[in-house]
C-alpha cells in the first residue's frame, strides 16, 4: 500500500516479471491504470479498435467503458500502478474524458525524456522492491492538484461501497450540487459520468459473484 496521500488515489503498485501463458480479454474494471514497460513492448485492442496498437514505453489506460485485450510478450517486465477511478487524474495533463477507451503510451502523458529516464532508474534498480519505491516516489513528485478531486472522490466512495447501487440523484443532492455539474466533473477527472461507474461497479459485483467451478444451470 502507498503511502499517503498516494493511499487515497492508488489500490495497489506492483512488479510483474515472467513468461504469460496467454493473451488477456480485460472486463472493463472500475479503476484505471499506468504500466513502464522495462522489456518487449506489449499490444493492447482496446475500446472499438479492430487492430492492436503495440506500446514499448508502457501505457496510461483511464477507466475503460469497453473489453479490451491485452497481449504480453514472451517475456515480459514492467511495474505497474493500479488507480482507484479518480486516482489517474492528479497525474493527467488532460481531462480523463480524452483517454477513455483510448490507451495511449506512457510517452504521451508525461513526455519523452521523462520516461525514459525513469525507465533506466528502474533498470538499474537493485530489486523489485527499489523499483517500487522508485515508481512511488515519481508518482509522489508529479502529484498535482485536481479541480473538483474531493467531491469525485467522496461520491465515486459512496458509489464504490454500495457496488453501484445507490440513487445518483441523491448523491448529488447530498453533494448540493447540479447533475451537470456532478458529470462534468466526473468526466473530467475519471472519464466517465457517475451513472456509467455506478453500472461499472454493479457489473464487476456480478462478475464477481459467479463461481467459475460452480455448476451451469442452462
Amino acid at each position: 500500500m502507498p503511502r499517503p496521500p498516494l493511499d487515497g488515489l492508488i489500490d495497489d503498485l506492483y512488479y510483474l516479471e515472467g513468461a504469460p501463458p496467454y493473451a488477456l480479454l480485460t472486463l472493463p474494471p472500475p479503476s484505471a491504470l499506468l504500466i513502464v514497460n522495462l522489456g518487449a513492448p506489449f499490444r493492447i485492442r482496446g475500446g472499438t479498435d479492430i487492430e492492436t496498437a503495440e506500446y514499448a514505453d508502457g501505457c496510461v489506460v483511464t477507466m475503460p467503458t469497453r473489453a479490451w485485450d491485452f497481449g504480453y510478450p514472451l517475456r515480459t517486465r514492467s511495474v505497474g500502478v493500479h488507480f482507484k477511478p479518480w486516482g489517474l487524474a492528479p497525474f493527467l495533463p488532460m481531462p480523463a474524458a480524452e483517454l477513455c477507451d483510448r490507451p495511449v503510451t506512457v510517452e504521451q502523458v508525461w513526455g519523452r525524456p521523462a520516461i525514459a529516464e525513469l525507465q533506466d532508474r528502474l533498470a538499474t534498480a537493485d530489486g523489485p522492491h527499489e523499483m517500487l519505491t522508485l515508481l512511488e516516489e515519481e508518482l509522489m513528485r508529479r502529484l498535482g492538484d485536481s479541480a473538483g478531486l474531493g467531491l469525485v472522490r467522496h461520491t465515486s466512495s459512496v458509489i464504490a461501497a454500495t457496488s453501484g447501487a445507490v440513487a445518483i440523484g441523491d448523491l448529488r443532492v447530498a453533494a448540493g450540487v447540479s447533475s451537470t455539474h456532478l458529470a462534468q466533473r466526473f468526466k473530467e477527472l475519471i472519464g466517465v459520468t457517475p451513472k456509467r461507474l455506478a453500472r461499472t461497479y454493479r457489473f464487476a459485483a456480478t462478475v464477481f459473484a459467479i463461481n467459475p467451478a460452480g455448476p451451469i444451470d442452462w
